[in-house]
């Protein structure tokens, strides 16, 4: 079985998708087989728009498991948290669904790195958020925060809730974009930086440039 890393965020529109797709690439540059996986998609239709940017990213086209359904088992139309989109159409999410396709992606791929959707405590249903799921599962995330005014603030308190459910934490992915003040993104780095060496020793660092991608 290949290893599982769930990828989530500080908060909505922090770059999880462009970090994902991102890590997938480096991933198989190193020569490991990868693939990524969406848990919830809202605010689409069809196949899902966060795998599109990552098939972009690693320059590959839509691969038969995006085509089945597999990589994204849910995908609803309202741009919205998934526990909302899927009531608007009348639809509930069972998180067995996808539990099963990750384990059929992990059975043929070294990695499967699964996208969430908004932060750690985003609901997908009316009694279980995101973090409860990750709790369930087991599963080690990768944590996307930004150079945003308040990142600090937000990152710690998601490094807090990892810590008191037991989640590890494999990788700190730091989005330098976008960034209005320099000076408050170089120090959030810093501050950021020395938290993860002092709380966080087994993870690991990543700076996202936007000129990656």
């Amino acid at each position: 079985m290949g290893k599982i890393l769930f990828i989530s965020g500080i908060d909505t529109d922090v770059g999880k998708t462009i970090a994902t797709g991102v890590l997938a690439k480096q991933l198989a540059a190193k020569g490991h087989s990868v693939i990524t996986q969406k848990m919830v998609q809202t605010g689409c239709t069809g196949l899902s728009a966060d795998l599109q940017v990552h098939r972009r990213i690693q320059g590959i086209d839509w691969l038969p498991e995006d085509l089945d359904g597999t990589t994204c088992p849910y995908v609803f139309a309202h741009p919205c948290s998934p526990h909302l989109a899927a009531a608007l159409e009348q639809r509930k999410i069972d998180d067995r669904r996808i539990t099963a396709a990750t384990a059929q992606l992990a059975a043929h791929y070294d990695y499967v790195l699964l996208e969430g959707a908004g932060g750690l405590a985003v609901p997908y249903c009316d009694n279980a958020t995101t973090l409860d799921y990750i709790t369930r599962q087991g599963y080690p995330v990768v944590l996307v925060t930004s150079a945003k005014l308040g990142s600090i603030n937000h990152t710690l308190l998601s490094l807090a809730a990892c810590k008191m459910h037991g989640i590890v934490l494999d990788t700190l992915i730091y989005n330098h974009y976008p960034c209005s003040d320099e000076v408050i993104k170089e120090d959030t780095r810093r501050y950021l930086r020395a938290h993860l060496t002092t709380h966080f020793q087994q993870a690991k660092w990543l700076d996202l440039a936007f000129t990656e991608w």
